[in-house]
């Protein structure tokens, strides 16, 4: 017994020794798990300053009030609600010159030829804003430029009624242009940076308020201004021996309102800008990181030639289907003045359609359904632009076709790049260079050949342009090599993710 008990012993010292050797065993495996869990911890550490501060080409990309990561929905709201305002104001003061260029021609003693340059003005102004706005709006508060933007725009339109020389006059819309300019560039970054992938339908409200406000200011210029006639004024100095007279034409008071709305929302973005949580010496960068393709710099370029091309019809079409009805295919000046209602009210209304269509449908869908439209009915006012019926129903088919193309071309250019100021800005040098250009041209043409239907021509031409330069920008963006960049990014952000996720995990563990 004592012989099996001292085997025992043995055998049971020596369990212990080996059961000692393994607890050591395990806590040297221990000792390397917890190191290697160090190091993943310290590793996933530089990850997150590396994602919170790596951007391509070094720069960070500051979130704005009411930004993707900000307090909360309502200042994405207020802020959306904001720029809508500001952009019915945009609206109003960029188509109310058309109605009341005639009495702008009367208001400084002059015939409409000699005023006409005005147009040439302020398009040259809403290039520079338009590149200036680019530049700005990276170096300094969006709602301090937007609000200073709108604040100029209503000092300048509540001026032009008092202007009394052509020079004047031109100077003052040409500095219009360059704050409205810079508001149009502005406001477009700050509803993508604000909403990011989900700014589909924000766009759709942005710019169907833009195409409110140009459908209301011919309405407030004539409807309710209009049809008064003028306005005498009489000044009368200290002295008894002399009196002036002030004639204002009652038209002239549609700036005025004008002006008024704009003030006040300008307000309304100053005081975004007091109550600004991102001091503009600290900006706070997103966590998301900015992705930029190989071919940004192609992608933006066919969208400029892209813009040039489609906001030059609309515009040529909108401003010269009053004297292509009248003087070629017979209509009264009412029934002109309702066709050309009809354009710009079916334009307004299918933009708003288009807030609730962008939330289902991509913005690539919206652009071909766009291009189609326009193309079947700008055939058809070729072929049959002599009979009142094919002008009605077609000018409304091309309304609602021209309606949605602009907002959804800056979504789809956002599915595959950044949108930043200066790409904004580029894009909407080239809209308002079509807008210059292309009406201009049809103007001449018409005085040269008033018996051809030469604006329909153009729409035509335009429509089978944008046509074409579409698939080749869709083929552009969705190359291989294209996205090359695009899918290291965003693999290499997945893998961080993942590697933040596994941490969290460890670390509830450990805890």
């Amino acid at each position: 017994m004592r012989g099996q008990q001292t085997q025992t012993g043995m055998t049971s010292s020596g369990v212990k020794h080996k059961h000692v050797r393994f607890a050591s065993m395990e806590d040297r495996e221990e000792d390397t798990l917890f190191d290697k869990k160090d190091a993943g911890l310290e590793l996933r550490s530089a990850l997150k300053a590396t994602e919170r501060t790596a951007t391509p080409g070094g720069h960070d990309r500051v979130e704005v009030v009411g930004g993707r990561s900000g307090e909360g929905s309502f200042g994405r709201w207020v802020l959306t609600l904001s720029l809508c305002g500001s952009f019915l104001g945009l609206g109003m003061s960029i188509s109310v010159l058309g109605p009341t260029f005639k009495d702008l021609a009367e208001n400084v003693n002059k015939n409409i030829s000699n005023i006409s340059y005005i147009f040439v003005g302020r398009s040259a102004g809403y290039i520079g804003g338009s590149l200036v706005g680019g530049v700005l709006f990276d170096r300094m508060n969006p709602h301090l430029l937007l609000g200073l933007s709108l604040l100029l725009t209503s000092f300048g339109m509540y001026a032009i009624p008092f202007c009394r020389q052509v020079a004047v006059l031109t100077a003052f819309m040409s500095s219009i242009g360059m704050t409205m300019g810079a508001l149009d560039t502005g406001g477009n970054v700050l509803i993508l940076n604000t909403w990011g992938e989900h700014s589909g339908p924000h766009m759709q409200a942005l710019h169907f308020s833009f195409a409110a406000g140009a459908f209301a200011s011919p309405i407030i210029a004539k409807m309710l201004f209009g049809h008064h006639g003028n306005t005498t004024y009489s000044v009368h100095p200290n002295t008894n021996h002399s009196s002036s007279t002030f004639t204002m034409i009652e038209s002239m008071w549609a700036y005025v309102v004008i002006s008024s709305f704009v003030f006040l929302f300008s307000l309304f973005f100053f005081f975004l800008y007091a109550c600004s949580v991102v001091p503009l010496d600290k900006p706070r960068a997103s966590p998301g990181r900015a992705l930029v393709a190989r071919r940004h710099v192609a992608l933006v370029a066919l969208l400029f030639f892209f813009f040039f091309a489609y906001v030059g019809a609309e515009v040529a079409y909108g401003s010269f289907i009053f004297t292509f009805a009248t003087d070629y295919a017979g209509m009264s000046q009412a029934e002109a003045a309702g066709l050309n209602s009809a354009f710009w009210g079916v334009f307004a209304a299918a933009r708003g359609f288009a807030i609730f269509f962008a939330a289902c449908l991509r913005p690539g869908t919206l652009i071909l359904l766009c291009l189609v439209g326009s193309t079947v009915s700008s055939l058809l006012l070729c072929l049959f632009s002599s009979q009142n019926v094919s002008l009605w129903v077609c000018t409304g088919l091309y309304g609602a076709s021209m309606a949605t193309t602009f907002p959804s071309g800056i979504s789809w250019l956002e599915q595959y790049t950044t949108v930043t100021a200066h790409t904004a800005a580029v894009f909407v040098v080239g809209a308002a260079l079509g807008e210059m250009v292309l009406p201009a041209i049809v103007g001449f043409l018409l005085g040269k050949f008033p018996h051809q239907p030469l604006l329909m021509y153009l729409s035509l031409i335009t429509a089978i342009f944008t046509s074409i330069l579409f698939p080749v920008m869709y083929k552009v963006a969705s190359a291989p090599d294209s996205q090359g960049l695009k899918r290291a990014n965003a693999d290499d952000g997945e893998h961080r993710q993942a590697l933040l996720d596994s941490g969290g995990d460890e670390e509830e563990e450990l805890n």
